[in-house]
């Protein structure tokens, strides 16, 4: 897959001072006197940290929202998941490549303005860098200065989550108030206010995750983080240029925003870019409209998440666990129909509704947000060119609002600036603090469905919150992590099933009165059907949840073997054994067996 490759001088990994002034350099080769002097050599030697750390496709991330054809180690669970010998997420090229700029350049850059600059985006990114470690191991080693190879401190001990969040803070305190990033809107760079949404997103991880997980570390507790969380993102909401993308067309803005050629600056605080002229491109089309690319959908315990149009819950509707597709869809939250294909779907630039294509997703419920318009030559894989969101603004509101809630400081002014602006942008009705408190949703709260670990004063607002979150950041990157942070493994094993179907029969899908799935019995003949009408054999091309009825929700996975979430395991990924072997002070994660001690 095509990736964004930016330039960049190769140096090897280990540039070592020349203690003698006599040693010269080969007058053909680069020292790092030469290399690490001026904006040019700082700006090359850092771009790489855009496309090394950024993810590129969060879309394909499997949860309890959305999976795939085949379900990810993390979804199936049990011995599925096992310590890798290598690998594993257990890498730190990049943050060896970031102290070595930071080494270098404080010693050699001769333009203070650069070395300013180049310094503090380095300095995002080794945060970056850490939150990333710290979310999938928990502990790890922090270093802040390069090593050789032969250094003691290769070998030393995990460092506490405190002393690397606290080390995170500082980087990014040092970037913001080193004056080296710019407060212009810059969507394919760092700048001010993207550290300071980075710092925002990681204090609300380590509250909610100490919260949640009844960790108490010396230094410290969860309140300090979620206090730190919302007066960062209160920071951006006041004094920052960003607004939500809005048109005044609830029906549409939210499809349009991900499927646009070009980030949009108001919204987008840091995007990758993407480019057909330049030949860089993603996935995202291609993996919601073409059958063999993974087959996604999403699971109807998260599409009968989605409020009805006034505000109503689509659950406290008699009869919603059996209402087929065409009922469920009604008066739904306009994000619904701008995430999957609803009735009178219509793709981008094309005048012909098209129906869910169930051979496309495995739950019936098939992708819509970022697909772009059909290109002439047809679809085609890696061929998507939208820019892919890493930071927008819309998460800095949600950020806000649930880091003030968890502490218990929530105020219906903190909503009416945070969720109820996306709110209004969706077309929805406001939250009011005090209703969602008095009748917390049943269903966000069920063991089945929601949330049970969820208690308090704030239940019912914490539970809206969630639900907002799950529904504006659907398919870029943060669901499991938001489990993992809220000790909510146990969403894993919620069902994880699509559409309901009543039995063999015809089904219209679109509401123009004429079929357009035709389910009939195993064994029985293949009934005839007019073009385009898509035509399934229960228990062999269709499996639903009910064994001898012939009805139910869809279940592509009836068949696969899944083990429960490992609550004593699974909310940390294990360190792969051959680092443990090379540095025995490295402890393992609970749980996890990889033979060695410790």
């Amino acid at each position: 897959m095509k990736r964004l490759i930016i330039l960049a001088l190769a140096l090897t990994t280990g540039l070592s001072a020349c203690n003698d002034l006599l040693d010269k350099e080969p007058l053909d080769k680069i020292s790092q006197y030469d290399y690490f002097k001026d904006a040019t050599s700082l700006e090359l030697f850092s771009n790489p940290f855009y496309n090394n750390m950024l993810a590129k496709e969060p879309f394909t991330q499997q949860s309890d929202q959305l999976i795939q054809y085949n379900l990810s180690n993390e979804m199936i669970g049990g011995n599925k998941r096992t310590v890798p010998s290598t690998g594993g997420g257990w890498s730190w090229t990049d943050l060896r490549r970031m102290n070595t700029l930071l080494t270098m350049a404080s010693e050699y850059c001769q333009d203070e303005a650069a070395l300013i600059k180049y310094s503090a985006i380095t300095r995002f990114f080794r945060a970056f860098f850490y939150f990333e470690k710290l979310k999938r191991f928990g502990d790890v080693p922090w270093y802040d200065k390069e090593l050789g190879s032969a250094d003691p401190e290769l070998y030393k001990p995990r460092d506490s989550r405190e002393l690397i969040i606290t080390n995170m803070i500082k980087d990014i305190d040092d970037a913001v108030n080193s004056g080296g990033l710019t407060e212009e809107k810059t969507p394919y760079r760092v700048n001010k206010w993207t550290a300071l949404a980075l710092k925002a997103r990681f204090c609300l991880y380590e509250g909610t995750y100490r919260k949640y997980h009844g960790i108490n570390l010396e230094g410290h507790d969860y309140k300090f983080y979620l206090d730190l969380a919302a007066k960062t993102a209160r920071q951006i909401i006041d004094e920052s240029p960003y607004k939500l993308f809005k048109t005044g067309k609830p029906e549409t803005d939210y499809v349009t925003l991900f499927a646009k050629e070009d980030a949009d600056p108001d919204e987008y605080m840091l995007a990758i870019k993407n480019d057909a002229g330049l030949q860089i491109f993603h996935n995202a089309t291609g993996y919601a409209v073409m059958v063999t690319q993974g087959r996604p959908g999403l699971t109807r315990k998260f599409v009968s998440s989605y409020l009805m149009k006034d505000g109503k819950r689509f659950t406290d509707q008699p009869g919603w666990q059996e209402m087929m597709f065409l009922e469920e869809t009604k008066n739904r939250d306009p994000r619904m129909a701008q995430s999957i294909r609803t009735p009178g779907y219509k793709r981008i630039g094309s005048t012909t509704v098209e129906a869910p294509d169930i051979s496309v997703a495995n739950t019936g419920y098939q992708l819509v947000k970022f697909v772009q318009a059909r290109p002439p030559e047809g679809d085609r894989g890696d061929k998507s060119t939208c820019d892919m969101p890493v930071f927008r603004y819309t998460e800095v509101l949600l950020n806000y609002a649930e880091a003030r809630a968890e502490a218990d400081e929530l105020t219906q002014n903190d909503l009416d600036i945070s969720i109820n602006e996306i709110r209004s942008r969706a077309g929805m009705p406001n939250l009011d603090m005090a209703d969602a408190n008095k009748n917390p949703d049943w269903y966000l709260s069920s063991e089945e469905y929601g949330y049970p670990n969820v208690t308090g004063a704030n239940k019912g607002v914490i539970l809206e919150i969630r639900r907002e979150r799950a529904i504006e950041l659907l398919e870029e990157g943060f669901r499991y992590n938001d489990l993992m942070r809220w000790k909510a493994g146990y969403c894993i094993d919620q069902p994880i099933t699509g559409m309901y179907f009543d039995g063999p029969g015809q089904y219209d899908l679109t509401g123009d009165g004429k079929a357009d799935v035709i389910l009939y019995a195993q064994g029985t003949p293949k009934p005839s059907a007019g073009e385009g009408v898509q035509v399934y054999e229960l228990n062999k091309d269709i499996f639903l949840t009910g064994d001898k009825s012939n009805k139910g929700y869809m279940f592509y996975h009836k068949t696969v073997e899944r083990t429960k979430f490992n609550e004593g395991r699974d909310y940390l990924y294990p360190i792969p054994s051959t680092e443990r072997e090379l540095n025995p002070n490295l402890t393992q994660n609970p749980g996890w067996n990889d033979g060695l001690s410790n």
